[in-house]
């Protein structure tokens, strides 16, 4: 039994090589995702190893406001110099030094714009002298208040040398300083972790960075010979007492990586979700390649069990034909994802600013993920084609025919319990009701949902197909082609299904995008008063800003109504972290955001005054006249007293403090601008003059209305277009999927063609009909996949209502966009199968057994 197994397996290698290339695309992602997310976690391992290689003890002083990584820019507290003679009066420090280090320095390049920094920190620092680590590669440190050196990437990305006069933006608006010196690192490095900086004399890097004079972020020492970090770690720790962290270099590099690597494991599951995907698409393939497999089997199985085989054995047979594919396609998946993740972390290095990336590795459960998910994942698709081949009876020996279809009653009812588990736990996910889960509980609807569909897809295949055939039936190889396709329901329907998968998710998440995209854009619209507004598009942590001298100067063109420039920051406000603003008019709350008073009055705020939302006041039960204390991200605590309440919108911040505020703010400089111009002013008028007061703020613009908005939502093209490049994935799978079948279809139907080529059918017209069962096949895929898509999509939508999305949007031109490219995906997948057709010998097709 099992040299026939093999045998048997070796006679159909293209067939199962096709089925086997789904599982190879979808363990590639699993095992690719594992070695990016290890190459890089070792990478940066190195990086802050290296980094902190010169630092035993580091203090540093308790954040303010503690921040998650996906909260924002974490704000350190400045340490007082009068820090740095305690710690150098401890017993074994040595080389004691106060450092200033912060995000925030951006250099304005010789093009007139900031380099920017996609994840990196554009680091602003005192400059500490060379060491071991630091060596100046040109010029010399800074002396004077208007000289800087930068890191050698810092000068390539700027394009700027030693000597030219450069501006810099910082917590301050831009100043002009001279370049004296570039830097670089041991090991020819350029940069740490792609970091850019730029180090100041140490009274101006505490004035620009940290906002105050002899203030340092934090102060490092080394360990003198015959202490050991550890020891001195806690003699330090004792002396400056407990509102300081005192850790060891080792520490902080273990702390930092580990960050990093908190984000990584967020991209490693986005991975890991496309590669659910794509296995999904692809056990629709094996389990139909398996099907049809057995199918054209059925004499010689049923001769195996006449001559003694058992139905056991059988199944044995077509599983170890399922674990022969899982295995060839998990190595195959394992070497391919191995090169991916290589090549994605090269890209990362490289986007990440030129980082240094440590040796390629294939961490344990690369390997383990690749040959679990490649077997678990064939042999599961293979098994009821295996149990259908356990249940031919030996008499069908005897028989010219095909095991004939089941009725599809147990597959409707299937489908129908499947579907609506599916629609039960997305109730259950969008409307809130799954607790902790709602994530788990969404997607698992979705999954349900869409093999519910699937199930139910044989039972409107032979009606749809029919219908879709119809548009081709004007020749005969057209009627022929629409017969064809809508001959075995299920087969048709598997096939439709794989494409279905990626065409509804593709759909789903632009249903929910464009509606996202709407709603924002409708609210913007009418509530937005204001012509003109000032912003810009962040490129990193940090958003950017501008000069608050610039709204003085624009309030004072002609024409120009009214000026709000917002500022903003994460704070502590009763004990709860929330996102707190601040308005250089408050007025501008009403008359530009048209948000209507419900309590107290919110024309005017004091400097011991705050106003709220009326949400955030119900959340917290508070009204005018109670007192909350406020902490941001610098100084220290405040207590303010609710003076009113505005009704919550979209697009009202939840807390307003007065604008002396925004001076302990992370970002003591307004992020946005808005511009209210008198009835009858021009927009075309002011804009240009606007723009020539953001001359010193290049990271910002100013846009009339619309062009903001569209700015804004065009965030979320981003993110569309990396989801629809992923799922292309399971698309290409699907293609596969359609190849498979119809070459496995011509070669049952062998006889069939020879017959019809005999009695007149030519070559061009053999390959018009595969062709036509192809896209209709592909077309009904198309069309499940934008209904079922759209459907889900507008359940998200719904759901969503509460946070803001009110506006169903369905892209239609991307709809029929699919539907097109569903059809030339049929021609495509026809090619192959149809040649195959074209090229079968008539005579021997029709002595065909």
């Amino acid at each position: 039994m099992l040299r026939a197994t093999l045998k048997s397996l070796l006679a159909r290698k293209l067939r199962l090589l096709l089925s086997g290339l789904a599982v190879v695309l979808g363990v590639m992602f699993v095992s690719g995702a594992f070695v990016l997310t290890d190459t890089l976690g070792r990478s940066f391992d190195a990086v802050f190893a290296d980094a902190y290689a010169e630092v035993d003890v580091n203090v540093a002083a308790k954040p303010k406001v503690e921040l998650s990584e996906t909260e924002g820019e974490q704000v350190a507290a400045p340490v007082p110099a009068s820090l740095v003679e305690r710690v150098k009066a401890v017993p074994g420090a040595a080389d004691v030094q106060g450092v200033v280090a912060a995000d925030g320095a951006r250099l304005i390049g010789a093009n007139g714009k900031v380099v920017t920094s996609f994840g990196p920190p554009q680091l602003g620092e005192n400059w500490l002298g060379e060491s071991d680590l630091v060596k100046l590669r040109e010029g010399r440190e800074p002396r004077a208040d208007d000289e800087i050196v930068v890191n050698a990437a810092l000068a390539k990305a700027a394009n700027v040398k030693v000597g030219d006069r450069v501006g810099v933006l910082t917590l301050a608006p831009k100043k002009e300083f001279t370049l004296v010196g570039v830097f670089g690192y041991s090991g020819g490095r350029d940069s740490v972790g792609g970091a850019n900086e730029v180090a100041f004399t140490t009274p101006v890097a505490q004035q620009l960075m940290l906002g105050k004079p002899d203030v340092f972020s934090n102060i490092s020492a080394r360990a003198a010979d015959g202490t050991t970090p550890e020891a001195l770690r806690d003699e330090v720790s004792r002396a400056v007492g407990a509102g300081y962290d005192v850790k060891t270099g080792e520490q902080l590099a273990d702390d930092a990586s580990a960050g990093l690597k908190e984000g990584l494991s967020f991209f490693n599951k986005i991975l890991l979700g496309f590669a659910a995907v794509a296995l999904l698409v692809g056990t629709f393939l094996i389990l139909n390649t398996f099907s049809i497999i057995v199918a054209q089997r059925t004499r010689e199985l049923a001769l195996m069990r006449a001559i003694g085989a058992s139905g056991r054995q059988v199944i044995g047979s077509v599983v170890l034909e399922a674990v022969a594919v899982g295995l060839i396609a998990s190595v195959l998946g394992l070497a391919a994802g191995i090169g991916v993740g290589a090549l994605l972390a090269y890209l990362f290095g490289k986007l990440a600013g030129g980082l240094s990336l440590a040796g390629l590795g294939v961490p344990p459960a690369a390997v383990i993920g690749a040959f679990a998910v490649g077997l678990v994942i064939t042999v599961v698709a293979a098994l009821l084609p295996a149990l259908r081949a356990a249940r031919i009876p030996p008499i069908a020996a005897m028989q010219d025919v095909a095991t004939p279809d089941r009725p599809l009653t147990k597959v409707t009812v299937g489908g129908a319990v499947v579907t609506t588990i599916g629609a039960v736990l997305l109730f259950l996910g969008l409307s809130g009701n799954a607790g902790d889960n709602t994530l788990a509980t969404i997607l698992g609807g979705v999954l349900f949902a869409f093999i519910g569909v699937a199930l139910l897809t044989p039972v409107i295949s032979r009606p749809v197909v029919s219908l879709l055939g119809a548009i081709f039936s004007w020749s005969v190889p057209g009627k022929l082609g629409r017969l064809n396709s809508g001959r075995n329901p299920r087969r048709t329907a598997i096939t439709a299904a794989a494409l279905m998968v990626g065409i509804a998710l593709v759909t789903g998440v632009t249903v929910i995008l464009d509606s996202a995209k709407g709603s924002i854009s409708a609210l913007a619209e009418d509530t937005i008063k204001a012509e003109l507004v000032i912003s810009g598009s962040a490129s990193g942590p940090r958003p950017p800003s501008f000069d608050p001298a610039v709204l003085d100067k624009t309030a004072a063109i002609p024409g120009v109504q009214l000026v709000d420039g917002e500022y903003g920051d994460m704070a502590t406000v009763g004990g709860k972290r929330t996102w707190v603003a601040a308005s250089s008019n408050v007025a501008a709350l009403e008359r530009i955001f048209g948000a209507k008073a419900t309590a107290g009055d919110i024309s005017r705020l004091a400097p011991d005054q705050m106003l709220l939302s009326s949400d955030t006041a119900k959340d917290r039960n508070l009204s005018v006249g109670s007192t909350v204390p406020v902490q941001l991200s610098r100084g220290d605590a405040r207590t303010y007293t609710v003076s009113g309440i505005y009704e919550s919108s979209q697009l009202t911040n939840p807390v307003v403090l007065p604008p002396q505020a925004a001076a302990d703010f992370a970002i003591p400089q307004p992020i946005q601008g808005f511009v209210q111009l008198a009835p009858g002013t021009s927009v075309g008028a002011v804009q240009p003059q606007v723009e020539r007061l953001l001359a010193d703020s290049p990271e910002v613009s100013v846009a009339d209305r619309a062009a903001f908005i569209k700015q804004q939502t065009s965030q979320l093209d981003t993110p569309l277009r990396m989801i629809q490049i992923l799922l292309a994935l399971a698309i290409v799978i699907a293609v596969l999927g359609i190849i498979n079948t119809l070459a496995l279809s011509v070669l049952e139907r062998t006889r069939e063609l020879g017959l019809l080529r005999a009695i007149g059918l030519r070559r061009a017209q053999t390959m018009r009909m595969i062709t036509v069962e192809a896209v209709v096949i592909s077309i009904f895929g198309a069309l499940l996949g934008v209904v079922v898509g759209t459907g889900l999509g507008a359940a998200v939508v719904r759901a969503l209502k509460d946070e803001g999305i009110t506006d169903l949007v369905l892209p239609w031109g991307q709809m029929v966009t699919f539907l097109v490219l569903a059809a030339i995906i049929g021609v495509v997948a026809a090619v192959l199968p149809a040649i195959r057709a074209a090229r079968i010998n008539v005579l021997g097709a029709i002595a065909h057994d």
